[in-house]
């Protein structure tokens, strides 16, 4: 499922030390934050293998190979939530625990939603919850919504609109 390198370094003072790391795939991923309209997002509900729970966050998933991230990005929106993206607007590309973790995400605001559907990879039926986004307080209070890579997301998007 996942290989673990190994690697010795010295620093420039002379200091030697030893890291393991897990390796990626090395195409990376995305997350999307859709905008159904100017006013609300659309989040997923998920099963999270790691916690045993269902947790509330924004479409993601990694990058095919030969994809763009622009098209990962579009082709999991219709998987996840049913929509297609007309605007894909990047916010960020983040990379979570680098220490350990050579995985790097691209973060995209998707706007100007279309109805188009996918057959994705999900267990079951993802849920799609409508959120607005001027009730991001509640959202963050929340105890199923707690995935950082989410959180960042959803303050970037916040800033993003903000700035428009």
């Amino acid at each position: 499922l996942f290989a673990i390198e190994q690697i010795d370094l010295t620093f420039s003072n002379g200091e030697k030390r030893q890291y393991e790391r897990m390796m990626g795939a090395g195409r990376g991923a995305v997350m999307v934050v859709p905008m159904i309209d100017d006013d609300t997002l659309l989040l997923v509900r998920e099963y999270c293998a790691g916690t045993h729970t269902y947790l509330l966050g924004f479409p993601k998933g990694l990058i095919d190979p030969g994809e763009k991230p622009d098209e990962a990005a579009n082709r999991e929106l219709k998987e996840e939530v049913g929509f297609g993206s007309k605007h894909l607007h990047q916010l960020s590309e983040m990379m979570t625990a680098p220490t350990f973790f050579n995985a790097k995400m691209t973060v995209y605001l998707a706007t100007q939603l279309y109805t188009a559907k996918l057959e994705g990879d999900e267990p079951e039926p993802l849920e799609v919850i409508k959120w607005s986004i001027h009730d991001l307080d509640a959202l963050l209070a929340r105890e199923d919504f707690v995935e950082a890579r989410c959180i960042a997301a959803l303050l970037l998007a916040d800033r993003w609109k903000r700035g428009q």
